[in-house]
Order: structure tokens, then C-alpha cells, then sequence
């Protein structure tokens, strides 16, 4: 039997936050809607740029996952370190998303062909970034997190729990964008959003199963305990 290469845990958590970062980008780029888990965050960017100019996408992600935190905390009926430190993951992201952000600037959509290939390149990245967060023990951002708390508690699959929670995103980011700029114009959702919310879950569920088939999946450190705690 072929020896499978080793992929560590603290890796993966590395790797998820420059992917995930990378893939909504390059939706941001597409401009067909961003991904319902980030919608939110970005519509609040958005109106909230006009007044304040340095409140940016990535700052906006990391206020937003403060106040997810803070209702998983209530909807589980305790505090863990892991909510802290998943919020350190949150700001870590957020800087991470303004870079890749900067550096996705440049790249051509002007049209329709490749804004398509920047948003299903960015989808199946941003999929591939989740899966790889579920396979660390570093705390995720708020929204994996949430995710995964849920899942363990109610003893359902993760797919199916990320599926609906990306619905329920996906409808409070319609809600939002109405609110902010009108019932005659969509921002930040859109159909990709639409898109998204379907087959998101299913595209992390099987990028999970193939990560699990090719890699060897260990710690590299003996911190585990320490963040499930």
C-alpha cells in the first residue's frame, strides 16, 4: 500500500487561511455575488466605507465574527477558549483577505468568460480552504467554527449543517442588502450567492473525503489539547 504524504494539522490551518483569503478574492473580482457565508461582512463593508474609507472588507469579517461568536456562546450556553482564539483566527484572516484582496486587483474581468472563471475558480477555492479548516484543531474563523460546534452538538453531518447555515447566510444577506441600498438594487448577492449556497456544502464534503483518501492527516505539535479545551 502506497504510503500517503503527511499533512499536519498546523499546516492545514496556515494553508486554509491563505485559500479561503485567495477565493474571495477572486469572487469579489467575478462580482456575480460573493459567497453567503461572506456576504454579510461585505455588504457591511460597503455601506460602511462611504462614511469611514479605512474600514475595509477584512476589518469588516473579523467585527462580524466577534458578534457569531458571541450568539454561538449563548446558543451553546457557555464560553470556551476556543471562541477567543477562534476570534484571533478572524483578525489573522482579515488581514489575510486585504492582502490577497490587493493582490487580485490587477487581474482582467472584463468579461462575462472570465468572470466566470474567477467565480467558480473562487468557489471551489474558498470550498477547499474550509475543508482544510475542518481538519485542523487550530481554532477556525467564526463561521467553520459555528458550524462544527452545532454539528457536534446536534450529532448531524457537517455538510448538511454547513448547507443549511449558508441558506440561513444566504437569506440574511438578501435582508441586508434591501435594507442598505434599496429593493431595486443587489449588492454583494446576487445569483453566484444563490449558486454558492446550494452546492457549497456538497463541494466541502467531498474536498474533505479527498483529503482524507490522499493525505496523512497528524499534528505536528502537541497543542491540540490546548485549543480543545
Amino acid at each position: 500500500m502506497k504510503k500517503k504524504p503527511v499533512l499536519h494539522s498546523e499546516a492545514a490551518y496556515l494553508l486554509g487561511i491563505a485559500i479561503l483569503a485567495l477565493g474571495t478574492a477572486l469572487m469579489e473580482k467575478a462580482d456575480f455575488g460573493m459567497s453567503m457565508v461572506v456576504a454579510p461582512a461585505y455588504l457591511l463593508h460597503l455601506r460602511l466605507v462611504e462614511a469611514l474609507p479605512f474600514f475595509s472588507f477584512g476589518m469588516a469579517e473579523y467585527m462580524l465574527q466577534g458578534v457569531i461568536l458571541v450568539l454561538l456562546a449563548l446558543a451553546m450556553r457557555r464560553f470556551r477558549r476556543v471562541y477567543l482564539l477562534s476570534f484571533g483566527t478572524a483578525v489573522l484572516y482579515g488581514f489575510t483577505l486585504d492582502a490577497m484582496l490587493a493582490l487580485a486587483a490587477p487581474l482582467g474581468a472584463d468579461s462575462f468568460a472570465l468572470r466566470v472563471l474567477w467565480y467558480v475558480l473562487g468557489m471551489v477555492v474558498c470550498s477547499l480552504g474550509v475543508a482544510l479548516f475542518f481538519k485542523t484543531y487550530i481554532s477556525p474563523e467564526a463561521y467553520e467554527l459555528f458550524v462544527k460546534e452545532i454539528a457536534g452538538r446536534t450529532g448531524q453531518p457537517i455538510a448538511k449543517v454547513k448547507t443549511i447555515y449558508d441558506c440561513v447566510s444566504c437569506l440574511l444577506s438578501v435582508i441586508m442588502s434591501f435594507a442598505f441600498f434599496g429593493f431595486g438594487h443587489f449588492e454583494g448577492v446576487k445569483l453566484g450567492t444563490v449558486i454558492c449556497a446550494l452546492v457549497n456544502g456538497a463541494i466541502i464534503g467531498a474536498i474533505s473525503a479527498w483529503l482524507d483518501r490522499t493525505f496523512d492527516l497528524r499534528d505536528a505539535l502537541a497543542l491540540r489539547s490546548f485549543f480543545e479545551a
